[in-house]
């Protein structure tokens, strides 16, 4: 059996690269409390001119992933031929899925990929408090929402944001 420790991140590689390398840099910044075990460390595509050797490899990833964090920028949605199917693999294989705006809104909106909409999700802004809060605390839910067959979207109320001083 694997162990599943890993978080799987799913970007528009050519717009919202700086969002991802900001994860990586607050995990790796000991005076930041962001505990983040990258799926992306684990492997890299050896032909990325073939669909299916990348889809190979990002299989591996997913099998060692307890969550699924979806960085949502303008381009996002429009995006079929990768991200589109980590959204969809994401959903099969019913993992806990974080949508974080890039643009900063609380809720799912106008970006928001066709793929995940009225999918269990949890949608977030792109603040690290909130990002941190949603990776200790969303898996749980998601696993209570499934339970209760509550499969659609998902934010927070303004009392999360209160209390991590966000508002």
């Amino acid at each position: 059996m694997t162990y599943r420790n890993k978080i799987y991140v799913a970007f528009d590689g050519d717009s919202d690269m700086s969002y991802y390398t900001m994860l990586e840099a607050w995990a790796k910044n000991k005076n930041v409390d962001f505990e983040f075990h990258n799926a992306h460390d684990l492997n890299t595509a050896r032909d990325s001119s073939k669909e299916e050797s990348i889809k190979r490899d990002l299989r591996i990833r997913f099998a060692n992933s307890k969550l699924f964090i979806l960085l949502i920028g303008e381009h996002t949605k429009n995006l079929t031929k990768f991200v589109k199917w980590e959204i969809e693999t994401a959903i099969k294989l019913q993992l806990p899925i974080i949508a974080v705006n890039l643009n900063d809104s609380k809720t799912p909106d106008k970006f928001e990929p066709s793929s995940l909409k009225d999918q269990l999700a949890i949608f977030i802004p792109y603040k690290l408090k909130i990002i941190n809060y949603a990776i200790n605390n969303w898996p749980a839910r998601d696993h209570e929402h499934r339970k209760n067959n509550e499969i659609e979207n998902y934010h927070y109320i303004d009392s999360v944001y209160k209390k991590l001083e966000l508002d």
